[in-house]
């Protein structure tokens, strides 16, 4: 997160994320260079929306919190250590975190991502809200307004929901 407006659940964040990008893996690991400030805040803000979403319905239960971890296996330089420290930094602050921070977070990947950046963050989103195999209303309506808030159109939204609506039809 671009360092304005923060509060202690935001710099507790962005300090989980920086030292887990500090881990650093193979020949660099344990060397504690610091990290790039924009990747750090990005990544941060990509793990708080993940957190708003999974805590849409209430339930940041155990298919939510696996599905974070493996979302965020995906970002480069991470190490597993690494993303359970996020991981549960998103459980222990999901209050703080889900409750007024989801536009912050937004703006931050709309600052700092490009759009297939901020669309692949929507899918990322769409993911976790389908992990249990439903998406709840409540959770529609958060991916909403995070979709106008990195700048995305209703048009990606539908796009990008409509694999997930397939998928959770076939379920039933």
């Amino acid at each position: 997160m671009v360092k304005r407006d923060i509060d202690p659940a935001d710099a507790r964040l962005l300090e989980i994320v920086e030292d887990a990008f500090r881990q650093g893996t193979g020949k660099d690991a344990g060397k504690k260079q610091r990290p790039d400030p924009d990747t750090v805040s990005i990544v941060a803000a990509c793990a708080g929306l993940l957190a708003c979403v999974a805590d849409a319905d209430r339930e940041f239960g155990a298919v939510e919190l696996t599905k974070t971890e493996q979302l965020l296996a995906g970002v480069g330089g991470l190490t597993e250590s690494g993303r359970s420290a996020i991981v549960a930094a998103l459980r222990a602050h999901v209050v703080e975190l889900s409750s007024v921070h989801a536009v912050r977070f937004a703006r931050t990947l709309k600052e700092l991502g490009d759009r297939d950046l901020r669309l692949h963050v929507l899918v990322m989103l769409l993911e976790l809200a389908a992990a249990d195999d439903q998406i709840s209303p409540s959770e529609v309506n958060t991916l909403r307004q995070v979709t106008r808030a990195l700048g995305l159109s209703q048009e990606d939204y539908n796009g990008l929901q409509s694999r997930h609506r397939e998928k959770l039809a076939s379920l039933r």
